[in-house]
């Protein structure tokens, strides 16, 4: 997706659906934040936790969230945020 400056509109049906077609074992979600700062947001956590329940719909668990910045990353795994 490409979004704005400050947002994006995700369509979790989509992301889902390579992994349907590839008969995916689970998934790893990446997406970079421009700004550089990894920090998540609100919008990010409650789309992990919509993409795990979906994916848990569809037994194709979701591994991680990975958010890039500049010269890092963050785990939403790693910090339990959105996953239950």
């Amino acid at each position: 997706y490409i979004g704005s400056l400050n947002t994006s509109v995700v369509r979790l049906a989509e992301l889902f659906k390579p992994a349907i077609v590839h008969n995916a074992a689970a998934v790893i979600v990446v997406h970079n934040h421009p700004s550089g700062d990894c920090s998540p947001s609100p919008e990010d956590v409650n789309v992990t936790r919509h993409l795990v329940q979906v994916g848990e719909m569809l037994s194709i668990p979701v591994l991680d969230h990975i958010i890039l910045g500049r010269h890092r990353f963050v785990s939403l795994k790693e910090r339990q945020l959105g996953f239950a």
